[in-house]
This record gives structure tokens, sequence and C-alpha cells, in this order.
């Protein structure tokens, strides 16, 4: 029998919340929020943490909520389906050429990326007119979306079409990596944008009422939840797995697009189908665990059965990994999706400057401004203490750097 690697936490109130965090900080108000969520009546057996847990909205980023009879819309949140795909090239780093800001130039001009907030003015972060490529992907999607509007009118006026196929802001980032054989790699990390947002935000709000109409009193209102069999309940499933295979589409539109501008800059002809992994990690499913049909939610968690790949990155200037799952039952078969932040994107500001950003992404071709100072290295855990903290839960497949990285 192998060593347990998780501590378990509880209170008298809640399911056990199996901890897989030796090794890496976790602070309190993470464990606080985690025991909040553990006392709803619906968790079933008990709940799995990953070692990137931190304090989010809603849920506990790094949680993986198992329920039977309801859902908690706020858990799931508002980057509904925001996940990683990664794909593996024929390239080798002595392909790439010795200056690499033409090819994050590259980057930057084929995908959209970042937000403009100019009223009248098209977001630069937005599509003026989708490409064809676009459209018919948004082609496949439209029916369904119209299917959700025609019951829920607010949702029809978001950014959803001229979305589809863009980066955003944040921590979402397309790069160029290489593995451990010199191996070049293309890896993003976005959502279901804009739609995705209005649809998390509008059902999250549904949930609060559907408690003060039936007089339920919560431990923290983000706790607010929607019944299985109710119309809420079967509206929200069904345009929560719409904005899922948004953003599944959305990733796969811009790795195309990422590939296009390694053709453009890179003249020789290479092989993109090699490998590649298209993976949630805020989302929700059904999937059968201990004999039973379950929704489990992955708030900041990646689904790790046994042989399944998923995608661990590191921060700006770290490791990232391929990883292969291990199918541990006791964690839901999940793992982690990152490192995990340290310090809130305020308060990385505060504590580093542009210089400190400069030498913790030396060798990586990417902004060093002000504006991204939030994402700096040193606001995460260390990616290897993540790591050696789930070695029961994935095996690592590929190792890789990144040498250019585009930021919303």
């Amino acid at each position: 029998m192998n060593k347990r690697n998780y501590n378990i936490i509880q209170d008298q109130h809640g399911v056990p919340i199996k901890m897989w965090t030796q090794g890496v900080p976790v602070d309190e108000p993470s464990k606080q929020q985690l025991l909040k969520t553990a006392k709803m009546p619906f968790i079933y057996k008990w709940m799995a943490v990953m070692p990137d847990v931190h304090l989010g909205i809603g849920a506990t980023i790094g949680s993986v909520i198992p329920t039977k009879g309801a859902i908690i819309p706020a858990a799931v949140g508002v980057d509904i389906g925001c996940g990683m795909m990664a794909a593996r090239t024929s390239l080798t780093a002595s392909d790439l050429p010795d200056h690499l800001l033409g090819l994050r130039s590259e980057l930057e001009r084929l995908i959209p990326h970042g937000m403009t907030k100019t009223r009248g003015q098209r977001d630069r972060g937005s599509w003026h007119t989708p490409p064809e490529l676009v459209d018919q992907a948004w082609a496949e999607l439209v029916a369904d979306f119209e299917l959700i509007c025609a019951k829920h009118p607010r949702l029809q006026k978001t950014n959803n079409r001229t979305q589809l196929g863009t980066l955003g802001t944040g921590n979402h980032f397309v790069e160029i990596c290489l593995d451990e054989h010199d191996q070049v790699w293309v890896m993003l990390h976005s959502g279901s944008r804009g739609v995705g947002n209005a649809i998390g935000n509008y059902f999250i709000e549904l949930a609060r009422q559907d408690m003060q109409k039936y007089f339920i009193n919560l431990p923290d209102k983000d706790l607010a939840y929607l019944v299985e069999g109710t119309e809420h309940f079967d509206d929200y499933w069904f345009a929560v797995g719409w904005a899922q295979r948004f953003a599944m589409k959305n990733r796969e539109l811009m790795m195309q697009a990422a590939m296009n501008a390694l053709r453009q800059i890179i003249h020789k002809p290479f092989n993109a189908k090699v490998e590649a992994v298209n993976c949630h990690h805020n989302y929700v499913d059904k999937e059968q665990h201990y004999g039973e049909e379950v929704m489990v939610t992955r708030k900041g968690a990646v689904r790790a059965r046994l042989g399944e790949y998923g995608i661990i990155p590191g921060s700006m200037g770290a490791k990232s990994f391929i990883v292969r799952g291990l199918g541990n039952q006791e964690s839901f078969c999940s793992c982690s999706h990152g490192a995990g932040r340290v310090f809130s994107r305020t308060e990385a500001k505060k504590r580093f400057s542009v210089a400190d950003q400069i030498v913790q992404t030396e060798g990586v071709e990417c902004r060093k401004d002000a504006a991204v100072i939030d994402e700096i290295p040193a606001a995460y855990k260390p990616i290897e203490a993540v790591m050696q903290a789930q070695q029961d839960l994935v095996e690592i497949v590929y190792t890789l750097r990144q040498v250019v990285c585009v930021k919303g």
C-alpha cells in the first residue's frame, strides 16, 4: 500500500477535505473557504484539494467538488471552460530564429489579445470582422446559443462570435516552449471569453435568487446552488456545457493561428500533429466515481484519469509540464492546473518592480513592463514543490521551458 500523500482537514459540520499540499503553503483564508464549501449537504463523500490551492471567488481555486443533486454555479466560476492546449511540433530549437521578437510579434498580430475599454470603438482583444475559420467554428455553436438566448435574452448581447479565437487578459497566454529534447511546442491558456463570463454571472445571480425565494441560509452567498430537476438547473447545465465547447473551440482556433505564425517566421516545413492536448481546468461534468454518477466541479484542477494527458503550466519564466494521469480515485482522478498564486495581483504589483520582472523572465521573449508585474514568477508557488506534492496523481511525460510568451 502506498504511503498516503495527502492531509485531511474537517470540521464537525462538513465532509472531509483531502489536501494534496504536503510541502507547499496553504493560507488560512483558503482553508476557511474550503471548510465552508464542505458544509454543503450535497457534497459527495469528500472534497479533494490540489497543491496549487489558493483563495478564489465562489470556491477555492485548486478544489475538486463532487456533488449529487445540486450544483454551485459560482464554484464553476465565470471563466467557464478555461483550460490549456499544447501541441508538439517536429521543429527543434535550432530551427528557431536567433532573435525571437519577430515570432512574438507575429503571434500578437494573428491572435487578438488583451482588452481596450473605449466606448464606441472595437476592443483590440476581439475581431472587427472574424476570419472565415472563426465563422465556420461559430456556425457549429450558434444554434445552441440561440436556444439559450431564447429563454435568457440577456445573454444575446454578449461578446461571443467576435471573441471566438481570441486570448483575453490576466493569466491567459500563448507560448513557444522547448522540451528536454529541444523539441518545439506551442502551448496556450484561455477559456470561454466574454460570453462564458456572462453565462456564469447570470446563473450565479439566478442561484442567489433561488436561495432567497426558498429562505435558504448559506455559510457564504457564493455557495448559492441550483437543485437538479429544476428549470434553472437544466438551463444552466445546457449553457455551461455550451460554454465549455466554446472554450475548447476557442483554443483550437488560436492553436491554428499560432502554427500559422510559426510558418510565417520559419520557412521549413514541419508537422504539428505529433501530440496535442486540450483540457479544461474550470468546469463541471458528470462522471462515474465509486459506482455512482456524480457531478464533478473542478475549480482550477485538471482531470487525470489513468493514462489521460494533461497540462500543468508554471508561471512566466518557470517550467511547465505535460503529464499523464495515474487515475487516483481519492482525488476523483484530478491534478493541479498550475503553480497557484502566493500573492494576489494587487499584492504582486506592490511587492515587485519591472526590474524584478526582467530578472525573473530572463531568456524569455515576452513583455517586461508594469502591466504584467502581477504575472511575475515570484507571485506563484514553486512549480517543483507543486509537482512533488502530487506525484501520486500524475507522472511527468515532458518538461517544457518557455522561450516566447504572449500575454493579454
